[in-house]
């Protein structure tokens, strides 16, 4: 499931933080090795052109990769995932999954397909992932390439999909929910399940671009669904709307064990983050999570070793906690805050600031919840 469906509790009012920097483990982590794709998505919130030498110079090598992965091994994780980006742009590709997977690491990889070759698929029969990731933007090659951008990505994705069905790699599917896709998305999903057995997923929330480029976030603004369309479609698919319905049923309410209300809590991280998993983008810089770039966040594993990073410098920052009175009087308390799309990390794309409500999210939230109650 995608991450609204979370309980959203302040970790720090229950001393989590504390035990957590006595003995912390990692157990996964996202590693970005390019910002750069061969597509040009309306939607995407990081993509830089294939051909940016500016970016290629800057992307991590495969040997720092390797380090990298030696010491997320050595803090515990077990699991990495490859994204991008367009991960096979990386003409360094093969050296960079082996080096992590030398490290014991289980591999998943999330990639637009349209690059897949026969030596592509000749190298995952050897090396297989744990999965590998499609995202399906069209059922039609007029929506597909409409979101894309890029005339014959279409062809390109059938090619690539169909080697990766053919050898029988372990596969899923998903779409991202877009204006421009909305009226395929019924079939885009039974595709994807025609085709994917046990998985499928769409996702209603567009991020807003990570380098703050104006013009792409206009795109990226008309792109997005309201909030009655984001519920109405999540009520459409039986499975989604199921497993909300499930996981809110078993939340409990923002607040410490008992019900009690939490006097003054002014913590703004409410979710998981920094717990068990980390991101590290093409440059090498360390986060808390996917989409959290503010720079108090960012570490920078060419300057500092990521036991540093993840010992030290994170459970320092996680702590943050805000005065802001529309935080305090509005996010703090909101009765369906396990519904919405707010978190620090989001706020900061929207408004450029950690701890400031936003009004969309507000709407998806309440419209979830009004789905809730009369489904």
């Amino acid at each position: 499931m995608n991450g609204p469906f979370v309980a959203r509790r302040p970790l720090a009012e229950f001393g989590l933080w504390d035990k957590m920097a006595a003995g912390r483990a990692v157990f996964s982590f996202d590693l970005e090795v390019t910002a750069r794709c061969n597509l040009d998505c309306r939607h995407c919130y990081i993509n830089l052109p294939a051909g940016d030498r500016k970016a290629r110079r800057r992307e991590l090598g495969a040997g720092e990769i390797g380090r990298i992965g030696r010491e997320a091994a050595d803090l515990g994780a077990v699991w990495c995932l490859i994204t991008g980006g367009e991960p096979l742009l990386r003409k360094d590709f093969f050296d960079i999954y082996r080096a992590l997977a030398g490290k014991g690491l289980v591999l998943s990889l999330f990639t637009n397909a349209t690059l897949v070759s026969a030596e592509h698929i000749r190298f995952f029969k050897k090396f297989p992932p744990r999965e590998i990731e499609v995202t399906v933007y069209g059922n039609t090659r007029e929506t597909y390439e409409r979101v894309t951008r890029t005339p014959g990505s279409f062809e390109a994705f059938q090619r690539g999909l169909a080697r990766l069905l053919g050898a029988g790699l372990p596969l899923r599917l998903k779409a991202m929910a877009l204006r421009s896709n909305k009226h395929e998305l019924a079939a885009i999903g039974d595709f994807c399940r025609r085709r994917t057995k046990d998985y499928y997923r769409f996702d209603p929330h567009l991020h807003l671009r990570f380098d703050r480029d104006e013009a792409r976030n206009a795109l990226i603004r008309a792109e997005r669904l309201s909030g009655r369309e984001v519920a109405r479609l999540e009520r459409s698919d039986p499975e989604r709307f199921g497993a909300l319905r499930d996981a809110c049923g078993e939340l409990p309410a923002p607040g410490p064990p008992g019900g009690a209300p939490v006097p003054d809590c002014r913590h703004i991280f409410r979710c998981g983050v920094g717990q068990r998993s980390f991101v590290v983008g093409p440059e090498g810089l360390f986060r808390p999570c996917l989409s959290l770039h503010h720079p108090d966040f960012l570490f920078d594993l060419r300057k500092g070793g990521l036991a540093e990073a993840w010992n030290e410098f994170l459970p320092r920052r996680l702590t943050r906690t805000s005065d802001r009175p529309e935080f305090l009087e509005k996010c703090a308390k909101c009765p369906v805050v396990n519904l919405c799309l707010w978190c620090p990390a989001h706020a900061y794309l929207e408004t450029g600031e950690l701890d400031s409500p936003v009004e969309a999210f507000c709407r998806v939230a309440e419209a979830r919840a009004e789905g809730l109650k009369y489904g």
